[in-house]
């Protein structure tokens, strides 16, 4: 499967299951176009008439072009057969090591967020914080279930988990306890609103945490919109020294500012460059997924701006990094040479088999998107997955399980897409959302594009 596309001067050519990338003239994109469909000779006298004006497009150099064409065929980086989908069913079905754990610390929040997929932290049930003791089962199951592996990860998340701090810290001694007992190596992740970040989380955070996920919008006035607190205050003024303070003791690595956009926001790129300008350098913007009524919801007309500010920003950063002051982008983080193996690329997040949610009473989920829907309860981690049904179904999540995917040349990028929006926008798993589709297929081709052109320096 080929994908073509332009963009920033480029003509790319993406050959979807080898993964090769190819950056050609405009009458090489233009013969690659018609290969799989048109004879030869007719694919050159269209080039001749197409070009008549050009003394360099000969009917010797069309035939060297489609000769270089079918060398690279055969050489399995142009039309290159897709072969994976056995294996996609394969691994999956035989893999039941539980590898990752979002630990639910606290099912409440010190901020009012309207667009919160959590309902506020409650996750439409009841406010509650996780006992040092069942996060302590936790991390217990979690070893039992690990099989060989040595690298686990644990995601300290909510609500608001720094709420529940003190059971935090103690979570952590207890796993660094166990790492020697069992051979085991823990890597921890905070995800927090930023209200009570203070500099006991901030010397924390720095000893124990990998990875903090700060949640910021961007400007002050898109920002202050959504994410309020029960007094309807904004809390970006609150927030914003407390991550500038963080970032800068960590040395500006190890943390990720996550934003949302929305409706009232479709320029995001602006809130983007703010952080940038900021000082903030690893930087995430996620679109809201939301039901279609709300006011805030993307909207089929906001597709085209949105396509418009993902190119903008892919060419923004490249500017920026070659004047000396880039930044990074989660969504266009992406490795061409080392990137993931074929099982991850096919296989996806692992959700629901080897990475769960566990709420503050112990129950088992897909993930945090799912808790709270008693249909994806999974069992528990006293007793293990005991609704096996609901693991089986999530091993036949993959790139290849949805109609949909068969012919999409990003499949291998997206691995079928999040089961979690799938489910909330189609009532299936294997479903698919279709907005996110067109958003992430627009962003993989910036992120290609980027290193197109990186490559050139």
């Amino acid at each position: 499967m080929v994908h073509q596309y332009q963009l920033n001067g480029y003509n790319i050519v993406l050959d979807t299951c080898s993964g090769a990338v190819h950056v050609v003239d405009e009458v090489a994109y233009d013969m690659i176009a018609l290969y799989s469909t048109t004879p030869r000779e007719e694919i050159v006298a269209a080039m001749l008439q197409k070009y008549a004006d050009r003394a360099d497009v000969t009917r010797e150099e069309l035939a060297a072009c489609y000769e270089d064409i079918e060398t690279l065929k055969n050489n399995k980086k142009l039309f290159t057969e897709d072969t994976y989908a056995d294996l996609a069913f394969d691994f999956k079905n035989k893999n039941e090591v539980v590898k990752a754990l979002c630990l639910h610390v606290a099912h409440t929040c010190n901020l009012n967020c309207s667009y919160c997929f959590a309902s506020q932290g409650k996750y439409q049930g009841d406010r509650a914080l996780m006992s040092f003791e069942v996060g302590k089962q936790a991390l217990d199951f979690l070893i039992a279930h690990s099989g060989t592996r040595t690298n686990l990860e644990v995601d300290f998340f909510g609500g608001e988990p720094l709420m529940n701090w003190d059971v935090v810290k103690q979570l952590v001694a207890y796993a660094r306890e166990q790492e020697p007992i069992h051979h085991k190596k823990f890597r921890f992740t905070l995800t927090t609103n930023g209200v009570l970040i203070d500099d006991d989380v901030i010397e924390f955070a720095n000893k124990e945490m990998h990875n903090v996920v700060l949640s910021l919008d961007g400007r002050k006035e898109v920002h202050d919109r959504l994410r309020v607190n029960y007094a309807g205050e904004g809390s970006y003024d609150t927030i914003v020294p407390k991550f500038k303070k963080l970032v800068e003791s960590r040395g500006g690595k190890g943390y990720y500012m996550r934003g949302t956009f929305t409706h009232a926001n479709v320029d995001f790129t602006n809130d983007i460059f703010h952080m940038a300008d900021m000082g903030f350098t690893e930087l995430s913007m996620e679109p809201v997924v939301c039901a279609p009524e709300d006011p805030y919801a993307l909207t089929e007309q906001d597709l085209p701006e949105l396509f418009r500010q993902y190119e903008l920003l892919a060419t923004e950063m490249l500017k920026r990094k070659k004047e000396g002051h880039g930044f990074t982008f989660y969504h266009y983080m992406i490795d061409l040479t080392h990137g993931p193996c074929i099982y991850k690329r096919i296989s996806g997040c692992g959700s629901g088999t080897e990475y769960m949610a566990v709420t503050p009473w112990g129950e088992l989920y897909p993930c945090h998107q799912f808790v709270g829907d008693e249909k994806y309860s999974m069992g528990n981690i006293w007793d293990g997955v005991t609704n096996t049904a609901v693991r089986d179904e999530f091993k036949q999540c993959n790139a290849y399980a949805r109609p949909e995917c068969k012919d999409c040349w990003a499949k291998l990028y997206c691995s079928g897409g999040c089961a979690a929006n799938a489910y909330h926008a189609t009532g299936s798993i294997t479903g698919i959302y279709e907005y996110g589709c067109e958003l992430f297929k627009k962003r993989m081709e910036c992120a290609i594009m980027m290193k197109v052109a990186e490559s050139e320096v």
